[in-house]
């Protein structure tokens, strides 16, 4: 079936030329109804007194006179308040009470509210007018004061309550874009998260390699050829990490599709095999159900995690091992373990940002798990809990 508010809505003046056709159909049926004296809106003049004013149109003027107000409602989106004043005045003297309510609808629909309380009180002055002017008080006259209440009440609340659709659905719409704009900078603040945490292991590991050549300049020729095999392979992976990251973020609106393939916690084996190969020790012990089973966005948070730990392993304690420990199942969670031995006279470092805890902490609560951390005179350890699933 077709939708005609919605064929309409991009034709305004198809809208108004029905408009007016409507209403003056309905002013028709109100002009045969107050040959038999019924009338909706308060006369107060017969029109007389303009008799000398258009003699050779006195016959017709009673019917071509509310058809020219109907006519005038194609400039009620223009002008709502002028055209709804005049038809007021027209209205005790003509039988426009139907182009008279349109015009209190839009003005309803489209001004502010102090506006329309306005423009609605001068529309109903003639009703205490005729009350006091009118000869004496009948039926008639009470049923013609009630229909005119209710007729400009019904039209002014009709446009208010419109008004207040369109008003909630354009909120509605500024939420649901806002909504979006969080959304699309959370996805945002993830990607930054991200290339800190691909960056700095690859970057890491491009140190120690060129720190090795650097403090061993009488290696031998194989050596340094394998070392800058693996500086070169780390470079070319950094590389395509970063591309990969900007990639998501020049994409206009970002979604799952628009990331890259993500690793999850069943890689770990490559992550130590990188760091093996740039001279780490690395203990790692698993007593877990298969790594597989557990939730993709878990997994992931579980994977950075220990990328994190093991570049901070590099950054801060190269000179002892890192033990690794992996534990638990469905039921229980995911328990990570990492600890190094601390050395009292090891040399200087650079510290850093900080921000690799920081990190850790930050994706351990979003997964909806939780970290603790450890620092004795001898012994630095992480312990961390993931849910299984979500």
């Amino acid at each position: 079936m077709i939708d005609v508010r919605r064929a309409l809505h991009g034709h305004p003046v198809l809208a108004d030329a029905g408009v007016v056709v409507g209403a003056a159909a309905l002013t028709v049926v109100v002009m045969r109804a107050e040959l038999w004296g019924a009338h909706v809106y308060p006369r107060l003049s017969s029109g007389a007194f303009l008799s000398p004013l258009m003699p050779t149109l006195w016959a017709v003027r009673g019917a071509v006179v509310p058809l020219l107000a109907c006519v005038s409602l194609f400039w009620r989106r223009r002008q709502p308040v002028a055209l709804a004043l005049a038809l007021v005045a027209s209205a005790v003297v003509w039988p426009v009470v139907v182009p008279l309510l349109v015009a209190l609808f839009t003005v309803a629909a489209a001004c502010p509210l102090r506006t329309t309380l306005r423009v609605s009180c001068v529309a109903l002055l003639p009703v205490p007018a005729q009350l006091v002017l009118a000869p004496y008080s009948g039926p008639l006259t009470s049923a013609e004061t009630v229909s005119a209440v209710a007729s400009v009440g019904g039209a002014v609340g009709w446009g208010l309550y419109l008004a207040g659709v369109r008003e909630r659905a354009a909120r509605a719409e500024r939420e649901a874009d806002l909504k979006a704009e969080q959304a699309r900078q959370h996805a945002r603040e993830e990607i930054a998260r991200e290339m800190h945490d691909v960056l700095a292991h690859r970057l890491t590991l491009l140190s120690v390699h060129a720190g090795a050549l650097e403090f061993h300049p009488t290696a031998s020729p194989a050596q340094i050829a394998e070392a800058a095999g693996v500086i070169r392979q780390s470079a070319g992976q950094a590389l395509e990490d970063l591309q990969d990251v900007l990639r998501v973020l020049r994409t206009p609106t970002v979604n799952p599709h628009a990331e890259p393939p993500q690793p999850a916690v069943a890689d770990l084996d490559r992550l130590v095999e990188e760091s093996r190969a740039a001279g780490a020790t690395v203990e790692v012990h698993r007593d877990t159900e298969d790594l597989a089973t557990m939730d993709p966005a878990t997994s992931r948070a579980a994977y950075r995690i220990l990328q994190e730990a093991l570049t901070n392993h590099r950054k801060h304690a190269p000179e002892g091992p890192l033990r690794l420990s992996l534990t638990g199942g469905a039921r229980d969670g995911l328990t990570i373990t990492a600890g190094n031995p601390v050395r009292q006279d090891r040399p200087e470092r650079p510290e850093g940002t900080g921000q690799g805890l920081v990190g850790m902490n930050e994706r351990a609560a979003l997964a909806g798990g939780s970290m603790r951390r450890t620092l004795t005179p001898t012994d630095f350890a992480l312990e961390i809990w993931l849910p299984w699933s979500r």
